[in-house]
């Protein structure tokens, strides 16, 4: 399994979130991911009013400052920009990192942000419809010479995206959890999954998506499984008891050998890549240490 950190966006400096890839790249994680999100969400634990990073800005910036770990995109919104921007936007990031980046994309979910700049936010199932063809034009971009495509919602003509990524392909990653129809999309158009959830939720959702490829004739093996839940690495349960109550996202904490208990369940269920948010880890000295401590105590062993 791999391990990867992703750096909030939210409330955390340049130089802070750059010092924490650094680390990680440093010290042996795999990976480096950045959520794609102008300000916090209304009702969440930080207000809107929080200063928050640009991600396509951030990728750029990391592509050419930390070497060697994978940079990745959890995941961009598709209502933001334009899929042949996307495509552009992933093509040179790939080419600044010599072939490192992975494009993960997701249908928009975030009313506050589409509310305040103007953007458009469809109905659920129009997004849906729009996220496939804007799936299929950025596949196509980066993988075809040209590409013509005339859609319900986007059209381009024999157009071009050049250079090339590094990679051939460059992964494409889509964030889904809906089983119906997103879990259906990443079957048919996607190389690697992502979704929130523990254990059982994810061993459930793969589950699905095997049925979706079956359905397709594609070989699950194909798509990378990943994953991302809140961390609390603290030698008292009790106080870790107590965090993981505290916040609505899936979480788990503890002491090493509880860690390592979570972390057998996601390896029994052939999970590729477990991504672990740094704001629950604490700042500076003491994120890196738990950052260490994690690697060390917990996830060596599943590696």
């Amino acid at each position: 399994m791999r391990f990867s950190i992703w750096p909030t966006a939210v409330q955390q400096p340049w130089g802070d979130l750059l010092a924490t890839a650094r680390h990680a790249e440093s010290t042996g994680w795999d990976g480096v991911w950045i959520a794609d999100h102008f300000m916090a969400n209304e009702g969440g634990p930080t207000a809107p009013e929080t200063p928050t990073l640009e991600a396509g800005s951030l990728v750029a910036a990391l592509a050419a400052s930390v070497p060697r770990v994978r940079i990745g995109t959890l995941v961009y919104g598709n209502t933001y920009r334009h899929p042949a921007v996307v495509a552009n936007m992933a093509a040179t990031v790939d080419q600044i990192t010599g072939g490192r980046f992975t494009l993960g994309v997701g249908a928009g979910w975030q009313e506050n942000e589409h509310r305040q700049y103007g953007i458009t936010l469809p109905p659920v199932r129009e997004r849906v419809e729009r996220f496939e063809e804007a799936v299929t034009i950025i596949r196509s971009l980066l993988r075809e010479p040209r590409t013509t495509m005339i859609g319900r919602y986007y059209a381009v003509d024999d157009a071009l995206c050049e250079p090339k990524p590094v990679q051939d392909p460059l992964p494409i990653l889509i964030g889904a959890s809906g089983e119906q129809r997103m879990l259906g999309l990443v079957a048919g158009l996607a190389d690697q999954w992502n979704c929130w959830g523990l254990p059982d939720l994810i061993e459930h959702k793969s589950s699905v998506l095997d049925h979706h490829c079956e359905r397709l004739g594609r070989d699950p093996a194909e798509i990378a499984r990943t994953a991302q839940a809140l961390v609390f690495l603290t030698d008292d349960q009790a106080t870790a008891d107590k965090l993981v109550s505290r916040v609505s996202a899936p979480a788990f904490g503890g002491p090493p050998e509880r860690l390592a208990e979570v972390l057998a369940g996601y390896a029994k269920i052939g999970l590729d890549e477990l991504i672990v948010p740094d704001f629950t880890l604490g700042d500076g000295p003491a994120k890196f240490e738990r950052m260490d401590r994690f690697l060390e105590e917990v996830a060596s062993a599943f590696r």
